[in-house]
């Protein structure tokens, strides 16, 4: 029945109007776990499926780019237990699903802060990187250790240094030297975004990058997210009117 109502969902999306970069706030691990009544964990351990499934769907359709919002800077301040298991699920689960990765074609990339990861995530990581790094179908972009604020720093610090050493006039920064000194350079812009677990929020996500994005909240828990309901989010996002500052009238249909 509810493979029935995936493909139905899946027959209904234009494939000429997908978003070329759908980026997404897993949330709702947590509180997943404390409705079934175990720790927290159990909730992260129970969203890798949920990874798997909306990684895969996405590919399928032909959407060229994914980026999951795994592990933000705010995260560290989550009990230690739990940021230590969160950790260890991401090597684990690197490791595991390396192979899925390359059956599917799919590249590995990952944004954020990574030199302050433990290092044997962060080996993990650039292992998994190194090894899709020629696969060519879709990009699977992980936010590790990311924050949107630090990011537009980073980049602000980059051009001023550029600036200070002569390599730079400060008339020449525009929109698309500063989006060239973010970690997302290379990378378009996502014009959907997606939050699960009923929350409203962007929680300092590509605070730039969604600038125009289109934001598509559902109340679904991430361990229960499964392809149906990527599809009701991008046929979601094909009802919209685009406009960029526009009006009706000049949008070409």
């Amino acid at each position: 029945m509810v493979e029935a109502i995936a493909m139905d969902l899946k027959s209904r999306i234009d494939v000429n109007k997908l978003p070329r970069h759908i980026a997404v706030i897993m949330d709702g691990n947590g509180r997943w776990a404390k409705e079934h009544g175990r720790p927290r964990v159990f909730g992260h351990r129970n969203g890798v499926k949920a990874v798997r499934e909306t990684t895969e769907a996405a590919a399928e359709l032909g959407v060229q780019y994914l980026t999951l919002y795994a592990f933000s800077t705010e995260n560290w301040k989550r009990p230690h237990a739990e940021v230590n298991a969160l950790m260890s699920l991401l090597v684990d689960t690197l490791h595991k699903e390396i192979e899925t990765l390359m059956k599917n074609n799919i590249r590995l990339h990952a944004i954020g802060d990574l030199s302050k990861l433990p290092s044997s995530t962060h080996r993990a990581l650039l292992e998994g990187i190194e090894m899709t790094q020629h696969n060519t179908r879709m990009t699977l972009v992980l936010a590790l250790n990311y924050s949107g604020k630090w990011e537009i720093i980073e980049a602000a610090r980059q051009l001023a240094a550029a600036v200070q050493s002569g390599t730079l006039a400060p008339e020449d920064i525009d929109e698309t030297r500063f989006a060239h000194a973010l970690t997302t350079r290379g990378i378009p812009d996502p014009e959907l975004l997606i939050r699960t677990s009923g929350e409203t929020r962007v929680s300092n996500f590509l605070l730039w990058q969604i600038a125009y994005a289109e934001l598509y909240f559902t109340p679904v828990f991430w361990p229960d997210f499964r392809k149906e309901h990527l599809y009701e989010a991008i046929i979601d996002y094909q009802h919209r009117e685009r406009r960029f500052g526009k009006i009706s009238e000049q949008i070409v249909k």
